[in-house]
């Protein structure tokens, strides 16, 4: 267990944290059964608890044994969203089952419903509820009403109820201890309401909603090729980044916290819970590579719309519903985890300008089309508009895939300006393009490739590398064999590879995003957890299953045990860091298993990258 200097909040490491969510917002539950982060009534709202970051102040949620107790098993229900926990407690065993439910729609149901069983076998186990929600920056406390079915708190427009079966009475904020018996379960249920009627949702009828929930995921999760090499990790990561998209606009949050550390005890704590339109188009791009082109064109509608008045810029991120994200701000007063300050909400990265996202985004596009997707005119026309700004501003120096604060000619930053061009003419053979703007983006595109052949490659080490004129290294050219700018078997491509694995290696497969304190920002960070899966989808992209493969499985010891993963691991202590669960992580995750099975054989190497999915 860790916690802060003061020894008020001792909190358990990230990777003991299991997710649950319902496609609108999502919840963060320790071990121990506490529900430490929630926010309402979306993943970028207020949080309801969040003592995770914001100390016992921020509120909490936990259901669980009363006195020690060990957590003999933590799992997933078998392809489903459903979280349980089993502890020894003396003569017994105690369960908590929990979830929450994810179609809510046609039905006269809260838009946010949680619930939780605890069951007992063998003995009966003393356990507690503390019910302790906190809104908001300031942890207001809510207006308490105790109704004949539920306790009812509320903040203005603002609700949330409590129904509890047996009934038993609870105070907010003072734990209540309870005796479940066995074949007496104890169930829970929290309904939230913003602006909308506060709808109460009987516990026996909650948990019946739960196992509905549990089929629906199942059956969505066996439309995934049982071919997959690795399936059962690449269907929990596609459950991951199918339970953080917003399903009222389709968007994928970067991840569902904000301020989890990447250098504990220090600054780097950033808020993540807003779109980032290169990271949610790799998962839209891991979505269709499985058959599930679904959610690849709700995330491109999403982005239709989300763009439109910015057009045709394409900002670093957006809000759920393709807004300006709100300015970076510290949170006062709120300790952070593990002593991680400042607390932050907004991002200000926002308004940087980032060349990379373009060339994911028509990739995006190009992987939709090629499998059989015409795209609308409209989103046709976006594609052609952001194919435009880079064919105009491919020279100028932006902060990169890694948001640094000085503006650099980033290597990577032009071979995904390259990507973009590419992918749009590819997209031009079946869809409208006047001759004079294809000649433009092929000019263009041609000026990129040979600008970065002579500028942004070193030939002493046989190596492109991060930016010009630097000696420095950067894990996520890792892209190039995808690209077909170089062939797979060139040995720009392989010396890029191996000098990557060598020179940024942190050791058991980890890698290191770029040499640590490259970045301008005060203090260290871990290896950075896409980067070794996007070394497998190289390695396995030229030939090199093998290596692949042993890197992949390597990659799966670094999972949590629900398996997840954040957005860092500790290569000295194995812990994860940064924002939890990592939509990047998951998504590269999926694209690396891909690349393992369309892996070309070693002797047939081909100028254009294998395989029919995007990047």
């Amino acid at each position: 267990m860790t916690g802060g200097s003061d020894g008020t909040c001792p909190r358990p490491p990230i990777s003991d944290y299991g997710l649950l969510g319902d496609t609108r917002t999502a919840a963060l539950v320790a071990g121990d059964g506490g529900l430490d982060w929630f926010c309402v009534p979306r993943f970028d709202g207020e949080p309801l608890f969040g003592r995770l970051v914001g100390g016992p102040d921020a509120g909490t949620f936990r259901v669980g044994p009363a006195g020690p107790a060990t957590v003999v098993q933590r799992r997933y229900r078998r392809h489903t969203a459903t979280l349980e926990t089993t502890w020894a407690v003396g003569r017994g065993r105690l369960t908590l089952t929990e979830g929450m439910i994810a179609e809510a729609s046609r039905r006269l149901l809260p838009t946010t419903l949680v619930v939780r069983r605890l069951s007992a076998e063998a003995a009966a186990v003393d356990a507690v509820v503390e019910f302790d929600p906190r809104l908001g920056v300031r942890h207001r406390r809510p207006r308490v009403q105790h109704r004949h079915r539920a306790l009812v708190c509320e903040w203005g427009s603002f609700a949330v109820s409590l129904g509890i079966a047996p009934r038993l009475t609870i105070e907010p904020g003072r734990p209540v201890p309870i005796t479940v018996s066995p074949g007496c379960p104890v169930t829970l249920v929290l309904a939230v309401a913003h602006r909308e009627p506060l709808i109460h949702v009987e516990p026996a009828a909650a948990w019946d909603l739960l196992v509905e929930d549990e089929n629906r995921w199942r059956s969505w999760s066996g439309e995934i090729d049982e071919s997959l090499p690795f399936r059962e990790e690449v269907v929990r990561s596609l459950l991951t980044l199918r339970l953080l998209t917003y399903s009222p606009s389709r968007a994928l949050v970067a991840a569902p916290t904000t301020s989890l550390p990447e250098d504990p005890g220090g600054i780097r704590n950033w808020d993540y819970r807003y779109v980032w339109p290169r990271d949610a188009s790799i998962g839209a791009s891991a979505f269709l590579s499985v058959g599930k082109p679904d959610e690849a064109q709700g995330f491109l509608a999403w982005l239709l719309h989300a763009s439109r008045l910015q057009r045709p810029r394409l900002p670093a991120l957006f809000t759920l519903h393709g807004r300006h994200v709100p300015a970076e701000r510290d949170l006062p007063g709120w300790p952070g985890y593990l002593d991680s300050v400042p607390v932050r909400v907004g991002n200000g990265a926002a308004g940087q300008h980032q060349l990379d996202g373009y060339g994911w985004v028509i990739d995006a596009a190009w992987a939709f089309a090629q499998a059989g997707q015409r795209l609308y005119n409209e989103t046709w026309r976006a594609v052609r508009g952001f194919a435009d700004v880079v064919a105009r501003c491919w020279q100028e120096p932006d902060a990169g895939i890694w948001e640094v604060r000085e503006p650099a000619q980033h290597v990577h930053s032009k071979l995904m300006g390259w990507l973009a061009l590419d992918r749009a003419l590819l997209i031009a053979d079946t869809h409208p393009l006047p001759h004079r703007q294809r000649r433009r983006w092929q000019e263009a595109r041609d000026a990129i490739a040979a600008e970065v052949r002579t500028r942004g490659f070193d030939p002493t080490t046989g190596s492109y590398v991060r930016s010009y004129g630097s000696p420095d290294l950067d894990a996520a050219l890792l892209v190039l064999p995808l690209l077909g700018l170089d062939s797979i078997e060139s040995s720009r491509v392989r010396g890029t590879i191996d000098a990557i694995r060598d020179r940024l290696s942190a050791g058991g497969g980890l890698l290191y995003r770029y040499p640590p304190g490259q970045d301008g920002f005060p203090g260290t960070e871990g290896a950075f957890l896409p980067c070794s899966f996007w070394l497998a989808q190289a390695l396995a992209s030229t030939g090199r299953r093998d290596e692949a493969t042993n890197l992949f499985r390597a990659m799966l010891d670094h999972a949590t045990p629900l398996g997840l993963y954040a957005e860092e691991l500790d290569p000295a202590t194995g812990a994860h860091l940064g924002n939890f669960p990592q939509t990047l992580t998951h998504a590269a995750l999926v694209q690396a298993a891909l690349a393992i099975r369309d892996a070309p054989a070693p002797d047939s190497g081909s100028g254009r990258p294998p395989g029919s999915s995007g990047i």
